[in-house]
């Protein structure tokens, strides 16, 4: 059975700082590029960081590039987000994500989310 299951969201001011957990199980981990996303209310789902599962080649959003660092620990099957100088639109649900593509078929299993509110 996979599961993907976010950790370490909450409260923080602004300029503060969260680290986000994934753990995964049920499937080979190391063979999927993992991802974090976030929705905030009203807004689409977007792509904040995503990290290959080959070379280890990541790739930011715009709005979180220098402050946000992902990075996985194939060894424990998880994913981490490292956000500092957090500001108030980064508010929102962040989704842990894992995809793995075949010629046929796209695999993509999501978490059940944790919540970030950056408010003073």
């Amino acid at each position: 059975q996979v599961q993907l299951v976010e950790s370490g969201g909450g409260l923080v001011q602004p300029g503060g700082s969260l680290r986000l957990s994934c753990a995964a199980s049920g499937f080979t981990f190391s063979s999927y590029s993992m991802n974090w996303y976030r929705q905030a209310p009203g807004k689409v789902r977007e792509l904040v960081a995503g990290i290959a599962s080959v070379g280890g080649s990541i790739n930011y959003a715009d709005s979180v590039k220098g402050r946000f660092t992902i990075s996985r620990d194939n060894a424990k099957n998880t994913v981490y987000l490292q956000m500092n100088s957090l500001k108030p639109e980064d508010t929102a649900v962040y989704y842990c994500n894992a995809k793995f593509r075949t010629v046929v078929r796209q695999y993509d299993y999501w978490g059940q989310g944790t919540q970030v509110t950056v408010s003073s």
